[in-house]
């Protein structure tokens, strides 16, 4: 339960059609499992306690009085569980027969929430025996106790105040209006839906897009547990697909036809951040609904739902090789516009043999091949300085020349030299001014000759030196359209290695891999031997955790113990406790310190959930105190 996390199961017990001490007996067993493995929200099929399939037994007296009686022995269970559990049984009230589910929590029963939607087509014939919840709402005594029995039920944790479950059953989630859209407007967080769905082929697709376009939606997490074997296979087979989805993704999916749970930890801290950063999603406080409290012993969730080290690209290769064309297409066509509007037919980039670069160079290929400009009229400028290397320099004009835009070289070494000599920086010492110098220097050369051929100056700084504002004020962090500003350095690599694998020149290619294969660096400083002595990454981190960082503060705004939590989680094996301590503390003190470099961004377009234009994405004073997020690490760093 820390951090807002919720260890949670949908899961189908074994049952034997109209035995409901049977069932019981299976119920008690998979609850007792579940609280052993830590979960705090079970959900069971729907009418699990008889089964769904009991047909005109439904009538019979015998029937509903031992469901009855097992759902106050499975309530009496539940003592000492730590575990809310719920589950599905016939309930009578003011003589007529409704399908309810039953919450269940430390000896007691929380609430019932009756089906609304009474399916009566095809092969279901529910209306035969039950009727509609819509609207009631009253009282019904239970062991003693009266228990609120309503559609308008929120049952709420006082220790978690994030979780907050909401009930529809089975069919509510197919009908035009689910009852849960209401439920999550009023501030459900997890919406359970005991269900028993048969199977035919091809509904598990369905269902599957079903339950998590729903979580999408309302913006809130859906545990599904589906009725399997022991069901009667008069006429039907149910499956126990089981499936648990979280704003709109598939978390864990039990296998069919195997009566398995379905498990996973639900990130309810994620839900209630993406609510409060979507002004859309519009709350509702309708009088008709009525909150449940109960408590639940705050314990340490282990985490076991996987954590995406790399969430800005997708892990299977066809969803990558997809996100990459994408995203290549949306910065040409934000380049295109521009070019088009301000009538240019030119444009000049600078061109260093690393991954920026020649991802900007490949992007305004593509915008100018779809212009019908030729590509000649791509003025790509090689400006070698002190730390130039052979490698990068070979690597920056063959690419030029492969993909057929024009080169300039411009050796800016006299320059920079005159310009230290002006200002008296000693081109011995090898620190800021005398890497700027260099960075300022490129930018002016390349603004000029915009300037003298009307051209449009073609950014290359990426979304990652944007965060930690590794990027020289006025230097390479100017341009007059930015293509890559919101490219996240790991995604960079594979955007190149998708463009390399696509592309018909085996020349071309051989450039790409070489250049995927050199060390980012700015190369300011003087070369070693021949090779790169100034390694980006040495100096302010790997990016593959400054990217995972930037994706978690900027995306649901976490505590830096969550972050900081997550990362130990994703990059176990690989990164040492200490070294992703570091890290988080380089990228905080960074990105609050450099936000200036941010608020004067030139354009650029927004290619994924993360950015930080400042006239889109990201309002930030550019004097900011970083203390709040800072002490939260030391905290971590004291214990």
């Amino acid at each position: 339960m820390k951090d807002g996390f919720l260890k949670t199961a949908a899961a189908t017990p074994l049952i034997r059609v109209a035995d409901c001490g049977f069932n019981a007996q299976q119920i008690m067993k998979i609850m007792d499992r579940a609280a052993q493995q830590g979960v705090r929200l079970l959900v069971l099929p729907e009418l699990c306690i008889t089964g769904y399939t009991c047909s005109d037994l439904f009538l019979q007296e015998s029937l509903l009085d031992s469901a009855w009686q097992a759902l106050l022995q499975l309530a009496e269970h539940s003592r000492g569980q730590n575990m809310v559990t719920v589950a599905g049984l016939p309930v009578r009230v003011k003589g007529v027969l409704y399908n309810a589910a039953a919450v269940l929590c430390e000896g007691k029963i929380l609430g019932m929430v009756p089906k609304t939607f009474i399916p009566n087509y095809s092969e279901f014939y529910e209306a035969r025996h039950f009727h509609s919840g819509a609207g009631v709402d009253t009282m019904v005594r239970a062991g003693g106790a009266l228990v609120p029995f309503s559609t308008d039920l929120l049952f709420c944790c006082r220790q978690m105040p994030q979780f907050v479950l909401g009930i529809e059953i089975c069919e509510d989630l197919w009908a035009p209006c689910p009852p849960g859209i209401r439920h999550a407007l009023n501030g459900a967080t997890v919406i359970a839906n005991p269900s028993a769905s048969d199977e035919t082929t091809g509904k598990d697709i369905y269902r599957r897009q079903l339950v998590c376009g729903q979580s999408g939606s309302r913006v809130c997490a859906y545990v599904y547990a589906d009725a399997g074997e022991g069901e009667s296979s008069t006429d039907l087979v149910f499956a126990s697909h089981n499936l648990i989805c979280e704003n709109g993704s598939l978390l864990a999916e039990a296998e069919r036809f195997k009566n398995q749970a379905a498990a996973t930890e639900l990130d309810l801290q994620k839900i209630v951040s993406e609510r409060r950063r979507m002004i859309t999603f519009q709350p509702r406080f309708d009088a008709s609904y009525r909150t449940v409290e109960f408590d639940l012993q705050p314990q340490h969730t282990q985490l076991t739902r996987w954590v995406d080290p790399h969430p800005f690209v997708p892990e299977r290769a066809s969803d990558r090789e997809r996100r990459c064309e994408e995203i290549l297409t949306i910065q040409a066509m934000g380049l295109k516009k521009r070019l088009d509007h301000t009538g240019c037919s030119r444009a000049v980039i600078g061109i260093s043999g690393g991954l920026d670069s020649t991802l900007a160079l490949l992007v305004t290929v593509r915008a100018f091949d779809m212009l019908g400009i030729a590509r000649q009229n791509i003025e790509a400028v090689t400006m070698p300085c002190f730390g130039t290397t052979d490698r990068t320099y070979r690597n920056a004009c063959r690419l030029v020349e492969r993909l057929g835009a024009s080169l300039k070289e411009v050796n800016i070494r006299e320059a920079v030299t005159l310009h230290f000599r002006d200002i008296g920086q000693d081109s011995a010492v090898h620190d800021v001014t005398y890497e700027n110098g260099q960075a300022r220097e490129r930018t002016q050369i390349l603004m000029d000759i915009a300037n003298r051929t009307g051209a449009l100056v073609v950014g290359t700084g990426d979304l990652s030196e944007l965060a930690l504002g590794w990027a020289t004020y006025n230097g390479d962090h100017m341009s007059m359209y930015g293509v890559n500003a919101s490219v996240p350095k790991t995604l960079v690599r594979h955007l190149v290695r998708y463009y390399a694998d696509q592309t018909d020149s085996p020349d071309l290619k051989e450039t790409l891999l070489d250049i995927l294969d050199t060390p980012v660096s700015p190369e300011l400083i003087p070369p070693e031997n021949g090779t790169i002595s100034q390694k980006t990454e040495d100096l302010v981190g790997p990016y593959e955790l400054h990217d995972f960082f930037l994706y978690h503060v900027m995306r649901f705004g976490r505590h830096p113990a969550l972050v900081y939590r997550l990362a130990k989680k994703a990059f176990a094996g690989e990164f040492e406790d200490e070294i992703i301590l570091k890290w988080l503390k380089t990228f905080y003190r960074r990105f609050f310190a450099q936000q200036f470099k941010r608020s004067c961004l030139p354009d650029g377009p927004k290619v994924g959930s993360v950015a930080l234009s400042p006239r889109g994405d990201l309002r930030m004073p550019s004097d900011a105190s970083v203390r709040v997020w800072m002490q939260e690490l030391d905290q971590l760093q004291d214990h």
